[in-house]
């Protein structure tokens, strides 16, 4: 089941809707990404803290481990995992596209040796039908190629990228009529494929609408492009979309990245920039990044950002209204320091909770009919510095 309702535009900027199977979900919305059925360093708890409303799951690797008997004993992710909300799950497109010389496509599928066990293994279409129904996400993705930006040295061409994008819109028939015959009541994306290619771009997108999707992705992006590149598809793309669907561009991005989708009409967004640069010290803040590692911040009293609400920056809130105080960056900058695993997850907590307010603030201003007003002060106080 998929409802979309649009409740406001500014420009071509949207707040809507999304009704799934396990809940609502409030639009323009950022997943994180749990790619074995855990978003790494926080506890479900957490994220229901910092209000997730969505979560991603990938088949390519839960599929590998711990294996479908596994999940299907469990009855699907969610029980498995413990998250009652809605999830995502990628194709295992992606995951094919960065196993490079590794694997071999054919019209059929990808042959491919498990990077887990080295069993020589098949993904299809179908196949990727069949494991994302034992999933049981909400939304499933269809099994796409992965049009990459260099191929052997070279920018990958226009022939090269057609090839490519039609091979992704043979793979979404067979995606559909699969998805069909499983009688999988969930939801059904289509992948808009294409390269750099404003024209390609138009043809996959012309050919998605035709077969009637409940909702659109556009893939192919953050493969290794120039930034300007991304930027550039970005804004020629998901406008074209049907307005009355729900638009989500893959793999994107940083804070900028955001709300510039959010400009060009983007309802969902999904990266695993947040929890893997946390991991290594990167913070985003509302004054900007800050990198703990930094030497001047040994003795820094301060939290990461002092108008976050975070746990790791504000600390929790008694019963009685009373405030125990965050973290200092000199105490997450020494767990840093120490190798310590308490630092990462503190970090990922406030990164996470950084993009979901970021989102709920981007909600607000659509609301509000103030959206351009908030993306000149969101740009200035990241310039601020911090």
């Amino acid at each position: 089941m998929l409802q979309f309702e649009l409740l406001k535009t500014e420009g071509l900027a949207r707040r809507g809707r999304l009704t799934l199977n396990h809940g609502v979900v409030q639009t323009p919305i950022f997943m994180p990404v749990g790619t074995y059925g855990t978003v790494k360093g926080v506890t479900p708890r957490s994220l229901e803290e910092m209000q997730a409303q969505i979560i991603l799951g990938n088949t390519f690797h839960l599929w590998m481990r711990p294996g479908l008997d596994v999940i299907r004993q469990f009855g699907g992710l969610h029980r498995f995992e413990r998250w009652d909300r809605p999830i995502l799950t990628d194709s295992g497109g992606f995951q094919v596209w960065s196993l490079g010389e590794m694997r071999k496509i054919s019209e059929e599928g990808v042959r491919f040796a498990s990077p887990v066990n080295g069993d020589k293994l098949f993904l299809t279409p179908e196949i990727s039908m069949q494991i994302q129904t034992v999933l049981d996400s909400d939304i499933v993705m269809q099994f796409d190629e992965c049009t990459p930006y260099e191929v052997k040295g070279h920018l990958t061409t226009d022939a090269e990228a057609r090839a490519s994008m039609e091979l992704s819109l043979r793979w979404a028939q067979r995606c559909r009529a699969e998805f069909a015959r499983l009688e999988n009541r969930n939801a059904l994306f289509g992948i808009v494929q294409g390269g750099m290619f404003e024209h390609l771009r138009e043809e996959s997108l012309a050919a998605l609408v035709d077969m009637d999707f409940p909702g659109y992705a556009i893939g192919g992006v953050s493969v290794g492009e120039p930034k300007e590149e991304m930027l550039r598809i970005m804004a020629h793309t998901p406008h074209r979309l049907p307005a009355h669907k729900p638009r989500y561009l893959m793999g994107v991005g940083t804070p900028e990245d955001l709300v510039a989708g959010v400009a060009a009409g983007v309802d969902m967004f999904d990266c695993v920039m947040p929890t893997r640069n946390a991991r290594n010290g990167h913070l985003f803040t509302r004054f900007g990044d800050l990198k703990l590692r930094n030497a001047r911040h040994r003795a820094d009293e301060r939290p990461l950002d002092e108008t976050c609400s975070c746990y790791a920056c504000r600390g929790t809130t008694a019963p009685d209204g009373s405030v125990a105080g965050g973290f200092s960056r000199a105490y997450l900058h020494h767990l840093e320091r120490c190798g310590e695993m308490l630092g990462p997850m503190l970090c990922t907590i406030h990164n996470l909770h950084y993009y979901l307010n970021l989102m709920r603030e981007i909600r607000e201003s659509l609301e509000a009919g103030r959206f351009e007003a908030f993306r000149v002060q969101f740009a200035k106080d990241r310039a601020r510095g911090v």
